[in-house]
Formats: structure tokens, C-alpha cells, sequence
């Protein structure tokens, strides 16, 4: 199923660089202006519908496809790379890989990066959070695959944490687009985080909009595992963040995520998880069932949702309110503290 139709702008709700949120004939969208440009009140517009007809977790909102307002928009890239390749969309972004000799990467390779490597996109914020409690100097990097949304500029986390100094910089790698710095993909978006924007710690995550289902291996998140093998052969600093849940309704998701329990399954490379002092009783005996090439290490997980809400972040997870999933947050906070623990300087 498609679903597309025209319609009127009647209304600009809000704004930041490569995002318009609007009203399409009084029904929600929002537009990627680095795509098809700004709108303005009063043009006729496509609208996609197909998510929202669909009921999906959109948040309820169209996308705008083109502004019929418009004859024509000729904007020149950075460069040669493409991204959303072979569609409608594809747009030269380039990517700092352009201009890097690849011998340099293959030399270097991650010269002891600590990565954080986490299932959700909501996770980012208890990770990065902790991190900077436990570093306040430490330059943090997040690098967004594309096993989710595309548009990094969808993510209103994103833009809170950044805004705040939480992070520090952003790329996107694959078929992501939007963030500070483009890459091809994770690796190499993992290799200028270390080498060209002075990273001491990255996280490495989806954007919004997880997808899954109750199947071993129908999940986004099974991307983690390459990312896990990559990141740990190119010479960095591995730790996993447990997805887990003490009160999630779906038998699948207690305790450790079948998500979580699968990577750690699938992952070849050597790698650490942080379980928060609180959640041992719980989660260890989860652990110990699962063959794996990981390293169990106990931490007293530091308390983050204040720092976030000072930044103005109320966190959210899987429709719930993250302060009332506890062993959420405690099990980010965790592996924040834990690589922050690697992390070298202030």
C-alpha cells in the first residue's frame, strides 16, 4: 500500500535546520527541507499518508513529498555520494570519505575508541548522559545507523541533547542523512569520530521508530551485531547496552529483551556489558543462559533523568514514560558509566 494526496498549507507549527513542521489542509506533516526544500502558507503540496492511514508510529504525522508550488529546486551538494540512492529522493550528500585515503583508516583503525552500542534510539540519552557525568570534558560522538528513521532530523532527542551539550557532534552513516557529518557507513563514520572530530567515546544507535516483531531474528536491532564485530576488529572499546525492562507487559521484553539476548547470541566479537547493582537478581541469570563472547561487568548505575529533564527532556520509551521503567534507564546509565571508565583525560 501507497497512499498520496494534494493539498493546502495552511499553518507553520515549528521550524529548525532541515525540518518544518506544518498543518496540510488542517491534518498534521512535516517536511525535510534538505530534500524538497522550505513551504510557505498557501502552496500545494503532495502529502505521503501512507503511515498514518496505516496507523504506524509515526506520531501521527504525513510526510510532504514536493511542493507543487514550486517548478523546479536545484540545490548543489557537498559532493558525489548519494543517499536514499535509486529513488525519488536521492540526494547528494557527499560524505567525508571523499576526501580521506582509505590506507589511513585501515592503519589507524579505532586506536581504543570506546563505542556504546545500544538497540533503541532512546537509549542514546541515558548513555550520553551518564557519560557526561561521569567526564564532563569528554567529546561525545553519536553515530546513527540506518536500521530506523533516515532523517536524523526527525529525532527531537537529538536535537534536545545537542542543543544541551549532552552531545557534541552527530553522523550519520548508510542511508542515514542529516547529521553533522555524512559516511558511508558505520565503520568508517566510527573511524572520523576517532581520527577527525576528536571523538573520546561514540554511541552508535537507530533513529526513531524502531522495528519488530516477535520473531528471533525480525528485528532492527539485529543490526548491532555487525556494528559490535566491526567496531571491535577496527581496535575499539566494545560495550553493549542491555536493552531490559522491569515492566514491560510483553513477556519478550521482561527482564532482557529477546532483542538483547539475540545479538549477544549472533555477536562474534569480544564485548561488555554493564548490569546495574540493582538489577542483578533480575538480569544475571539471563546472562549466564546465553553463550557469548561478553564479559559481564556490575556497576552502580547513576542516577540520569534529572540532568535530562534539567535539559528540558522528559524521556520516553515504547509509548511509556522512561521514569517509570526504572531498569531502562538504569541498564544505559550503566554502560555509559562503564566506557566512560575508558575514556582518557578530563
Amino acid at each position: 500500500m501507497v497512499a498520496f494526496r494534494t493539498g493546502t498549507v495552511d499553518a507553520l507549527l515549528a521550524e529548525r535546520r532541515g525540518l518544518q513542521r506544518v498543518t496540510v489542509d488542517g491534518q498534521r506533516a512535516y517536511v525535510l527541507t534538505d530534500l524538497i526544500g522550505e513551504v510557505a502558507v498557501g502552496d500545494h503540496v503532495v502529502v505521503n499518508t501512507t503511515a498514518v492511514d496505516l496507523g504506524l508510529g509515526t506520531g501521527g504525522w504525513h510526510v510532504v513529498h514536493w511542493n507543487l508550488t514550486r517548478e523546479r529546486r536545484d540545490e548543489p551538494g557537498p559532493g558525489h555520494i548519494m543517499k536514499l540512492r535509486y529513488t525519488s529522493l536521492q540526494v547528494d550528500t557527499g560524505s567525508y570519505e571523499e576526501h580521506e585515503p582509505t590506507d589511513a583508516q585501515a592503519e589507524d583503525g579505532l586506536d581504543g575508541l570506546p563505542v556504546v552500542v545500544a538497540g533503541l534510539h532512546s537509549l542514546v540519552a541515558p548513555i550520553a548522559a551518564a557519560v557526561r557525568q561521569s567526564r564532563r570534558g569528554a567529546r561525545i560522538a553519536y553515530v546513527m545507523t540506518d536500521d530506523a528513521a533516515l532523517p536524523l532530523v526527525l529525532s527531537d532527542l537529538v536535537a534536545d541533547l545537542t542543543a544541551s551539550g549532552i552531545l557534541d557532534v552527530t553522523i550519520t552513516a548508510g542511508q542515514a542523512f542529516g547529521g553533522d557529518h555524512e559516511a558511508v557507513n558505520v565503520a568508517s563514520g566510527l573511524w572520523a569520530a576517532r581520527h577527525r572530530l576528536d571523538a573520546d567515546l561514540a554511541i552508535v544507535a537507530m533513529g526513531p521508530g524502531n522495528v519488530g516483531t516477535g520473531t528471533t531474528l525480525g528485528h532492527a536491532a539485529l543490526g548491532q551485531v555487525p556494528v559490535i564485530d566491526l567496531a571491535g576488529r577496527l581496535g575499539g572499546e566494545v560495550t553493549l547496552a542491555l536493552r531490559a525492562s522491569g515492566v514491560d507487559a510483553r513477556d519478550r521484553h521482561r527482564g532482557l529483551s529477546h532483542h538483547t539476548t539475540t545479538v549477544l547470541r549472533l555477536a562474534g566479537g569480544p564485548l561488555t556489558v554493564a548490569v546495574p547493582g540493582r538489577w542483578r537478581d533480575l538480569l544475571d541469570p539471563q546472562l549466564a543462559e546465553i553463550d557469548g563472547a561478553h564479559r559481564v561487568e556490575h556497576v552502580e548505575a547513576r542516577e540520569v533523568l534529572g540532568d535530562l529533564r534539567d535539559a528540558g527532556i522528559e524521556l520516553r520509551s515504547m509509548g511509556r514514560r522512561a521514569a517509570d521503567d526504572p531498569c531502562f534507564v538504569d541498564c544505559a546509565a550503566a554502560a555509559g558509566q562503564l566506557a566512560a571508565a575508558q575514556v582518557t583525560g578530563p
